[in-house]
């Protein structure tokens, strides 16, 4: 049985590639160059239920601190992926500009399904906090950034912050706050239902972009069924769900040629976030012809943008 998922899951993977569902990235892990930087904490649990469960860790040699914590979350569709996903280009300028960093791994849809990467992320923050004394952290300036899957995890630090069913106390730390003060959602899929009808109306991708719906999709192994049977689990799952009155402020990306997630999920977002949290609280930009997770993203320019950004909402 083991082995006949296993099969199914490349099968799928392969299958989701040769249809633009999953786009092949350069670089290290999928995308940038490896940092240089010496990390405090290596690849180190902040739970223990899944060997997935690490994050490393860097906190800049020079300040005082305690610095703001930026806390970087891979995509991969949530079914593949690590933490080297994210290299020097993010982390570098981000440490320069004197903030401490962890990027985390956590439980792929092939060893659990939703919402265990949630409580992952959620647990991760609450380690981070726990300890912020030991590694000379703010414990009020955290930051969730994400790309893809990961802009859909960041999302979700950031507007369930009161959603306590996301808190497993298995997983640790159960009486410290995994809310954060800041999120960077760069393309991340949101309003999973939505995707193929948003794409069909898009005139810029394939029709081979439509498949979101399939049994075999990114969202559909994250679900554990194909998402249309199961709307109830998708709303879980969509950030959008959760915004309310106190989340903190936005900072949202995405390609205007990105045929992996609409381009109209951002929007989404963005509009249900104006609508309760202002818009002085929300920030949007639409980067012109880049596609999903392209190169546009992780230039100085645009990482300086995001860390402008950044300086203001923590200030």
């Amino acid at each position: 049985m083991v082995l006949a998922k296993r099969f199914a899951l490349l099968v799928a993977l392969m299958l989701m590639v040769s249809t633009g569902v999953v786009s092949a990235q350069p670089g290290r892990g999928g995308m940038g160059t490896p940092t240089t930087l010496t990390p405090v904490l290596d690849n180190a649990p902040y739970a223990d239920l899944s060997e997935a469960q690490t994050l490393t860790l860097y906190v800049p040699e020079d300040g005082d601190g305690p610095f703001p914590l930026v806390i970087f979350i891979h995509g991969g569709g949530f079914m593949m992926g690590d933490n080297t996903m994210y290299g020097a280009e993010e982390i570098d300028p981000v440490v320069a500009a004197g903030y401490a960093v962890a990027s985390l791994n956590y439980r792929l849809s092939g060893e659990a399904i939703f919402p265990a990467a949630v409580e992952d992320v959620k647990a991760a923050v609450r380690w981070l906090r726990a300890n912020a004394e030991t590694y000379n952290l703010d414990p009020d300036r955290f930051v969730a950034w994400g790309g893809s899957a990961g802009g859909n995890l960041a999302a979700m630090l950031g507007t369930s912050g009161d959603v306590a069913e996301f808190d497993n106390p298995d997983l640790g730390n159960e009486d410290v706050s995994s809310r954060v003060q800041a999120v960077v959602d760069q393309f991340g899929p949101l309003d999973f239902l939505q995707m193929d009808t948003q794409f069909a109306a898009d005139d810029v991708c394939p029709a081979s972009a439509e498949n979101h719906d399939a049994a075999n999709s990114p969202e559909s192994m994250y679900l554990g069924a194909p998402i249309q049977t199961v709307p109830e689990l998708a709303a879980a799952a969509n950030p959008i769900t959760y915004v309310s009155d106190d989340d903190p402020p936005f900072f949202i990306q995405h390609g205007t040629a990105d045929c992996n997630v609409p381009p109209a999920q951002s929007q989404q977002l963005y509009d249900a976030l104006i609508d309760v949290i202002g818009e002085d609280n929300v920030t949007m930009t639409f980067i012109e012809g880049a596609g999903h997770a392209t190169s546009e993203f992780r230039t100085a320019e645009n990482v300086a943008t995001v860390i402008a950004f950044l300086d203001e909402a923590l200030q």
